[in-house]
Parts: C-alpha cells; structure tokens; sequence
C-alpha cells in the first residue's frame, strides 16, 4: 500500500498510460512478492520443500553408484537424472514428493488473495489509487510465479552444482534441458493450482472457505479420482480372463485416458518422460509395436513429443482457472 500510495501523490501527469500502468504494476508485483517472503506460511513451506529436496538428493547420492553401474538400465549414463529419480527405498523420488507438495504449495499462495483484501478493507482502499483493477489480480497471480519459479531455478541449480562437487561429471547438454524443462514443468503445475485458489478466493467471501474448497479438489484428484475411475470402468468392462489382447490394451487405454483428467496424472506422466529417457510410450504397447525397437534413451526432442499433450493439458487447465477468476474479478463489487 506504501508504495502504490507515492503514485497518488505525483506532481506530473503522466504522458504515456501504458507505461504508468507498466510501472504501476511492477510495483504492485514488487509489493506482492515481499508481501510473500515475509510471510510465514511461505516460510514453512519453503522450509519443507527445501528438507525434502535435500533429503531425496542424499538418499539419490547414496545409491548413484548402483543407478549408474546397472548395465541393465538405459538411463544409467544420465547421472544428473539419475539425482532426481534414482532411490534405494526409503524415501520417494523429488518429483514424486512435488506431486503432493506442489498443490500445497500452490494453494498456500492463492488461497486468500482476494476475499482476505476485501475482508480487511484494504481492497477497496487499494482500487482508489491511480491502478487498474486487472493489475491487481495479475499481479497477485505473477508474483507468486516468480517466487514458485525461482524457488525450483534454484534447487535444480544447487541440484547440478553439489552433483558437480560431489561426482566431478561434467553435466550434458541433453540433463540440463530435461532437467530446465522438468522445473517448467513444476511451474506450470503449481500455477494450475494457483489460479484455481485464486479463483475460489473470489467465488468464496471467507478465508477458510476458499482454502477448504481447494484441499478439497486436491485430494479429490489425488486419493479418491483413480478409485471412483476403476470401480466406475469394472462396473461396465466384462471379466478381463474373457478380453482379447486387442481388447485388454483398448480397456487400458480409455481408463489411462480417463484418469488423465486428473492434473497430478499430468504432472506424473510429463516428469517421468522427461527425467527418464527410457520411457518411449506413455500408453500400453502390444507386441506387434515393440517388435524391432531398440532400448536406447530417446532424444530430448522426441521426449519432449511425447509429453506434450500433457504440458498442453496443464498448461490449457491454469489459464482456463486464470481466465474465469479473471472474469468474475472484473465483474465482482468490491464495495461493502
């Protein structure tokens, strides 16, 4: 508020609106970042991300030396992957931990950044200075971007570097697109649930509400989506032992495509391409589709064909959340 207030007070008129309203809404970006670095939801959540990050990769370097030396493993020659998927058991892989941390994370962030202004009378103190009301929520919806983005930059960053002193492997080219690709990956999926916290942060006036509201779709898609999935398909599929193969792999594919509907099944498919070269399908093969093919990584590029429809799928999810809040924000009384 301090910072949109000195734009109120200018002595000169601005000769160029567009870019008053560029400079007006860095600043707003500005003040809702500190806003989120001082805070202490932020600050435990970063405290745990970063805990589980270090303790994947310790659990990752302790079994590297048997990821890497198993001749049996396509992907043993990427070795910086191998830090972000290999495992002795004890704990999951990081990008697995990011399928359940990356909602709350998301969530956290969004959860009251509308009707939390508006119930303590600072939002409509904020629509009197000279700022547009779309900046506002794109602001509220950038700023926390730009944190969840640097937060992953950073943690690949020292991911690479302690991989560096450790193991003394120069990177490859190919680890550090797959690994940058798998951090824009993370972004998108925690902007999924970031706009969708937004968005009930506006449907819904109480704090509490919007934030339950959110869990709820989280875990509704985490737990209870793949059970409702497999009991709704058996109901209709006949008993398996009577499918042919033709038939087993079409079941399989309608209950893969179903399941797709959910964003963490997204998120797991396109990390698991991108951190695995090996993988060459997301679907199931018949015999007739592996004959002749040889077990080599594939390319980033061709890895990258493969999960595209799920990065389209996420990335068509958090703008279609974004473009409703967007909307209703626009048409919403802000007035008490």
């Amino acid at each position: 508020m301090k910072s949109l207030a000195v734009f109120s007070k200018g002595t000169s008129v601005k000769s160029n609106p567009s870019q008053d309203s560029s400079t007006t809404f860095s600043v707003m970006v500005a003040k809702e970042v500190a806003d989120h670095i001082r805070s202490w939801r932020f600050i435990v959540l970063l405290a745990l991300i970063a805990l589980t990050f270090l303790g994947a990769l310790f659990v990752s370097m302790n079994n590297i030396r048997n990821a890497v030396s198993n001749v049996q493993d396509t992907d043993n020659m990427f070795l910086y992957l191998k830090l972000l998927t290999s495992t002795d058991g004890t704990m999951p892989p990081f990008h697995v931990f990011l399928n359940f941390l990356g909602p709350l994370l998301g969530i956290a962030l969004g959860f009251d950044a509308i009707n939390s202004e508006q119930n303590n009378g600072t939002l409509i103190r904020l629509m009197a200075q000279p700022v547009y009301r779309d900046n506002l929520i794109l602001a509220k919806f950038v700023s926390a971007l730009i944190l969840v983005g640097s937060l992953f930059i950073t943690l690949a960053l020292l991911m690479i570097g302690g991989g560096l002193c450790i193991t003394g492997v120069w990177v490859e080219p190919a680890e550090v697109l797959r690994i940058f690709t798998f951090v824009l990956v993370n972004v998108i999926y925690v902007g999924f649930w970031l706009s969708l916290s937004i968005l009930f942060s506006i449907i819904f006036k109480q704090t509490a509400t919007s934030a339950l509201a959110s869990i709820a779709v989280w875990l509704f898609f985490t737990i209870f989506y793949q059970i409702l999935v497999n009991l709704f398909i058996g109901a209709f599929i006949p008993n398996q032992g009577m499918l042919t193969q033709t038939d087993v792999v079409r079941y399989n594919e309608i209950v893969l495509n179903i399941l797709r509907l959910a964003p963490s099944q997204l998120f797991s498919d396109a990390t698991t391409t991108l951190l695995m070269p090996s993988v060459r399908s997301l679907g199931p093969l018949t015999m007739e589709q592996m004959a002749g093919a040889i077990p080599t990584p594939l390319p980033f590029k061709e890895s990258l064909m493969v999960v595209w429809p799920q990065l389209s799928g996420l990335i068509a999810s958090t703008f279609l959340c974004f473009a409703c809040s967007y909307y209703l924000f626009m048409r919403r009384e802000i007035r008490s």
